[in-house]
């Protein structure tokens, strides 16, 4: 039977680490990449048999890619601090680790927030790559949105991951304006272009597509909430690349004329 270590990023997270740890104390090596914790992380993560390895935030993709170099065996399994593994999921799991033929497993997250479950607004099924062969696959280093570079054939498990997301509206427009200002940086070495029309028409469609195309009406209040800041998002990442983009032409021209 092929062995797994389970990948868990850490700063800050007294409040939910815990639990994490508890749905992965199965595992044959559990590796947690703390940032530099300033609460009671470090402290709840030192009750169990976890490796723990302190490195100052280097970015989504650079800080997971740093971590699989300290885990031991060549299946990984990546895990959030507000996630937990379901015991359906650690069964499938351990199954799966005595299978051959397959390099990943897409792993749906099922999402908690605003005190329900939600099944719509493109956040159920969410498919999200977090079991693979370390050998086979990297995060790609990008500024938001990572993702593992994967050779060979990828499968899907058939159990959830439980995802307890923002803690509340706060926290998720926090999450919101610190995701939204790594898309327009990136966004903006990628030479994207922007004007007024994009502003104003991008967060509409992505209101609609969410409330209504992706049914987020059948969410009740939960699911109006996630498309209004999720056309928010939308509207503060362009709204940010203009700033951006309008700055660095501002430089460019302050440099032609010296």
């Amino acid at each position: 039977m092929g062995k797994v270590s389970v990948l868990i990023l850490t700063y800050n997270e007294e409040d939910r680490i815990e639990d994490c740890l508890k749905s992965v104390i199965w595992a044959d090596e559990i590796v947690v990449l703390d940032s530099f914790s300033t609460d009671r992380t470090l402290e709840i993560v030192e009750k169990y048999p976890a490796k723990i390895i302190q490195q100052k935030w280097l970015g989504f993709a650079k800080q997971r890619n740093l971590g699989l170099n300290y885990c031991s065996h060549n299946w990984i399994l990546v895990v959030d601090a507000d996630e937990r593994v379901t015991q359906e999921l650690q069964k499938e799991i351990r199954q799966i680790l005595e299978q051959d033929g397959y390099s990943g497993y897409y792993i749906s997250r099922r999402t908690y927030f605003l005190g329900k479950w939600i099944k719509h607004c493109g956040w159920y099924p969410d498919y999200v790559l977090r079991l693979f062969c370390k050998e086979r696959g990297k995060y790609k280093e990008q500024m938001v949105h990572e993702s593992v570079k994967l050779e060979g054939r990828i499968g899907y498990c058939k159990s959830d991951l439980l995802h307890y997301t923002y803690r509340d509206i706060t926290h998720y427009l926090e999450k919101m304006n610190q995701y939204s200002s790594l898309a327009a940086c990136q966004m903006l070495d990628e030479g994207k272009k922007i004007n007024h029309s994009t502003i104003f028409f991008r967060p509409s469609w992505a209101w609609l597509k969410i409330y209504f195309l992706r049914r987020g009406f059948l969410d009740g209040w939960p699911g109006l909430v996630i498309s209004i800041i999720s056309a928010f998002y939308v509207w503060l990442k362009y709204t940010k690349l203009y700033s951006l983009v309008h700055y660095k032409e501002g430089e460019d021209d302050a440099g032609k004329t010296n």
